[in-house]
């Protein structure tokens, strides 16, 4: 229990305990005692250090003085360290730098590559998405223009899978060197 929480009490006791007149209280001596007993227990041992220290007060400034000039010795020292370690900073930091930048410029080329591969994928795309519709719209016009005969149909029929499969081997042969070229 703090010092402060046993004096609280005790005030409280002295104000609570039976009052006499001209100003006196009654107030149990067992009671008083048991506070007093209560706040040196509760008084932290820094008291009697200070004591001890209030009684060899030049030797501990002496010590303090001896203490705070190895403080000293120890920074000059540290200090001398800093600064060599200040050399090794300066060295890592550039060798940092050119290393970020070759990572830049790595990315920049990486960045390039890919964005030519997609322009060359929509490229193709395009084309085939051309020959698609130019097939559809002959397709169209043989509709239009030609009786629906069953041997009429054929040629036509054919003509859409050989262009359907030319399509479909012209984007392998294209995604295999896109592939290659992103690779090297």
């Amino acid at each position: 229990m703090s010092v402060y929480r046993v004096l609280d009490k005790l005030e409280e006791y002295v104000h609570d305990s039976t009052w006499l007149p001209a100003g006196f209280r009654i107030v149990s001596e067992e009671r008083v005692v048991e506070f007093v007993e209560k706040i040196r227990a509760s008084l932290p041992e820094e008291v009697g250090r200070a004591k001890v220290i209030a009684r060899d007060h030049d030797r501990v400034i002496r010590a303090a003085q001896e203490k705070a000039e190895a403080i000293v010795q120890q920074a000059s020292s540290t200090h001398e360290e800093l600064v060599d370690q200040n050399e090794i900073v300066q060295r890592a930091r550039t060798t940092a730098e050119m290393v970020l930048r070759e990572a830049e410029e790595r990315a920049r080329k990486i960045r390039e590559g890919a964005d030519q591969y997609a322009a060359q994928v929509l490229a193709e795309m395009e084309g085939r998405l051309s020959a698609a519709l130019g097939s559809v719209q002959k397709g169209r016009e043989a509709l239009s223009g030609a009786p629906r005969k069953a041997a009429a149909a054929q040629p036509l029929a054919d003509a859409a899978a050989k262009s359907k499969r030319a399509a479909f081997d012209l984007q392998t042969v294209d995604e295999t060197a896109a592939l290659e070229s992103i690779e090297a």
